[in-house]
């Protein structure tokens, strides 16, 4: 049969002490002297008492120390991308600084339900796959910023992804050029296709889309029309994912001679695919990435790309959340122009 669990009263009925002596045993140390301490804690672990409920105390206490970080995919997916996991890593530097505690949250998880009671706030990074996410969010009253999408009413950290698209376009594109944009999360497809007509989701707050707004307007300033059967839409920032994509574009007829990736992995892969295939870059091929992560400066030809700083990023997100900022934070980014235009 199962026992039922001790609660504080039922210990200190046992022990004949105050509740508040068995809780400054297990919380605060310092109200009692070392020896009294740790008779009460031998007493407790004797009869199987392993200290007051911490979700009543949290609830209790209205604060918990943890910051819920709901990312926009699976926790897998998420910390084998080198640009989320520096984002990460930057939150989880400022956060083990002030003294609390990281949960990831998947987002493709059914709701966040299940933990708003117990964190302090929320910084949301991306466009939750689950879109109910991000609609439970702005209704809850804890804290909350969003990183590389925006909701409305909330602040956030963000680069000027359209103006940095248009600028890594806009050195890549020449007159006469055949373009096609290898983008990421347009449509809603699990697969790599092409957009065609498709409509595009997330339109008013997707980074994906503000990329593709500053691709496009590069290339008509260069007098360079791009149909939609010239834009792939990749699902994730994978390889497999990529390496589809790469294939297509470099079978298609007539073959592009600039391809604009938006993101470094998307562009490597493609990169890789293109030299095995024997094509020189960037005289047959010229390729742009964006991220700029380390992979991109490590290769040969090195890439070129838009790069920012996720490190940065994490720590400036965490800080805000924490100092309860309700600015938007607008990030600087840089140009690599490296061996790949």
């Amino acid at each position: 049969m199962k026992k039922d669990k001790l609660t504080l009263k039922d210990v200190a009925l046992r022990l004949g002490v105050s509740t508040a002596t068995i809780s400054n045993a297990f919380n605060r140390p310092d109200q009692l002297s070392a020896a009294r301490r740790e008779d009460i804690l031998a007493q407790c672990e004797k009869i199987g008492y392993t200290g007051p409920n911490k979700a009543a105390q949290i609830l209790r206490k209205g604060r918990s120390n943890i910051v819920a970080l709901v990312l926009a995919d699976s926790i897998a997916y998420t910390v084998s991308d080198p640009v989320a996991s520096t984002f990460i890593k930057g939150v989880s530097k400022v956060l083990q600084q002030q003294g609390k505690h990281l949960l990831l949250y998947a987002g493709d998880s059914a709701s966040i339900l299940d933990v708003v009671d117990f964190v302090d706030g929320f910084i949301c990074y991306g466009a939750p796959k689950n879109h109910k996410l991000a609609q439970e969010i702005v209704q809850q009253s804890k804290p909350a910023i969003t990183v590389d999408f925006n909701i409305e009413g909330l602040p956030s950290v963000n680069i000027d992804n359209e103006q940095a698209a248009y600028e890594i376009a806009n050195q890549a594109v020449k007159g006469g050029d055949h373009v096609a944009i290898l983008g990421l999360r347009l449509i809603d497809s699990p697969t790599t296709c092409r957009v065609y007509d498709s409509p595009l989701i997330g339109s008013d707050s997707s980074i994906s889309h503000r990329r593709l707004d500053g691709y496009l307007r590069a290339c008509s300033e260069k007098g360079v029309n791009i149909d939609s059967d010239w834009i792939w839409h990749i699902p994730e920032s994978d390889r497999n994912f990529a390496k589809q994509a790469a294939k297509e574009v470099l079978h298609s007829h007539p073959r592009p001679n600039t391809v604009l990736c938006m993101s470094d992995i998307i562009a490597l892969e493609l990169l890789q695919c293109a030299l095995t295939e024997g094509l020189e870059v960037p005289q047959d091929l010229k390729i742009t990435g964006f991220d700029g992560i380390e992979e991109a400066e490590r290769t040969r030809p090195n890439l070129s790309t838009v790069c920012q700083s996720s490190v940065q990023k994490g720590e400036i997100a965490a800080t805000a959340l924490l100092d309860a900022t309700q600015d938007d934070t607008l990030l600087s980014f840089e140009l690599k122009l490296g061996e790949t235009l």
